[in-house]
């Protein structure tokens, strides 16, 4: 189990670096997974890292997501 999870904060670690090199700060900074420059395995983990009620990751309207304070 704790590969897994070490899996997973790694990937989420490495999404949110990216968001916030991207800009990505705020809901009105949202940028698209191509934006971020997100590979493929972070595109895949994406919904499931940003989809938490207390993720630091989160989705804005069309498929635009950003880092919360």
């Amino acid at each position: 189990m704790s590969v897994v999870s070490g899996t997973i904060y790694g990937v989420e670690e490495s999404i949110k670096s990216k968001l916030v090199a991207a800009g990505a700060t705020s809901r009105d900074r949202a940028v698209s997974p191509e934006d971020a420059n997100l590979d493929m395995q972070e595109q895949n983990w994406l919904s499931y890292i940003a989809g938490g009620l207390f993720a630091r990751v989160k989705k804005a309207a069309g498929n635009l997501y950003y880092v919360a304070n």
